[in-house]
């Protein structure tokens, strides 16, 4: 999973989605909050300034559904973020520049930054505001912004702050939420982590009725690789096999470490047809090159849910896990399909299916 300007890889990718799913209805309030303020301001100022609030939480709405299925979210959520500030700093050039009241405003989307988004991220999003500000400060009246400078120190201060503030707590929350859903030893997520992303799944699935693949993984022997070559050397094997994962999924694919030796993948959007092309996919990848300085293989157990039906996790999980179960027994270090009725060895010149 290629990382971006915004993000540093996958997992900072899944844990933006999910923080970006737990402010929105605070953001609403929010929002909500600041439009009461413009109807209790509307005699002074005028109601037009409800205008650009309901435009930036249009934006707010739009990215947030645009993010469904697309490579890199945080370039959408970001134009989002960045387009709520624009409607801002249209508020304050309507209604006097750096005597606006609303210049404090520009601290809002400031704290939901570092919520999503990586140091690079805030760095980026602190930089654009503080442009803008100053930007629209000289530009609606540069005199006053001159003959009282600290009026517009005073905000640029207080966004500065916000953000410093809000990525200290975020990153101390992060690193005690990584240490709850991160296996430490490959870096990939854990069961912790499964359970939110497999609810997430079943809703999505019920709105958009896309299939969602399941693969999952058993490194061949592991047993033995501990027993002759050492628990180090097994370690390193893992690590090896775990980047690999990483490195073969799209960019909202997911791995996961659930057991000892085995690891399950998500493929949100794959069809059978996909998933079972992927899980081959890994499988030449792995037996291509030593791992953790070994030649060693993987079963694959492959299960799918079908388009037009609500994802059911536990029951596409039982249907791959009984597909790595036929794998391991008919001789490992191959891939196994599960469709219903039958369960498949699969080799991509060879689609044989074992009726079960």
């Amino acid at each position: 999973m290629a990382d971006s300007w915004l993000i540093r890889d996958g997992m900072d990718r899944e844990r933006m989605l999910d923080m970006d799913a737990r402010i929105e209805p605070l953001r609403r309030k929010a929002l909500l909050v600041l439009a009461v303020c413009l109807v209790l301001s509307g005699p002074w100022i005028g109601w037009w300034t409800l205008i650009p609030l309901t435009v930036a939480g249009v934006f707010f709405t739009f990215a947030r559904r645009q993010t469904e299925g697309v490579s890199k979210p945080e370039n959408v959520l970001f134009a989002g973020w960045a387009a709520s500030e624009v409607m801002i700093a249209a508020s304050v050039a309507l209604t006097g520049g750096v005597d606006s009241p609303a210049m404090a405003w520009f601290a809002i989307p400031i704290v939901t930054l570092s919520a999503r988004f990586s140091v690079r991220g805030v760095t980026i999003g602190v930089a654009t505001t503080v442009l803008m500000m100053v930007g629209v400060a000289f530009a609606v009246d540069t005199s006053a912004v001159l003959s009282d400078p600290p009026s517009l120190f005073a905000p640029i201060a207080l966004v500065i702050s916000a953000a410093i503030l809000s990525t200290a707590l975020m990153q101390s929350d992060r690193e005690h939420r990584t240490e709850a859903v991160i296996d430490p030893l490959t870096g990939l997520l854990n069961r912790h982590a499964l359970a939110n992303r497999t609810e997430e799944l079943t809703q999505r699935s019920a709105i958009t009725s896309e299939p969602i693949g399941v693969i999952v993984a058993d490194i061949d022997h592991f047993k033995v690789i501990n027993d002759e070559h050492g628990h180090q050397v097994g370690d390193a094997v893992l690590k090896d096999l775990a980047y690999l994962l990483r490195k073969e999924l799209r960019a909202f694919d997911l791995a996961y470490r659930i057991g000892g030796e085995e690891f399950l993948l998500l493929l949100p959007g794959a069809d059978f047809d996909e998933t079972l092309a992927f899980a081959h996919r890994l499988h030449r990848s792995v037996a291509a090159g030593r791992r953790g300085g070994l030649n060693v293989t993987m079963s694959f157990g492959v299960s799918c849910s079908s388009h037009g039906e609500v994802f059911d996790y536990d029951h596409v999980f039982e249907a791959a896990d009984a597909a790595l179960y036929a794998a391991k027994n008919s001789g490992r270090n191959r891939v196994c399909h599960f469709i219903p009725g039958s369960v498949g060895t699969s080799r991509e010149d060879d689609d044989s299916r074992i009726a079960v």
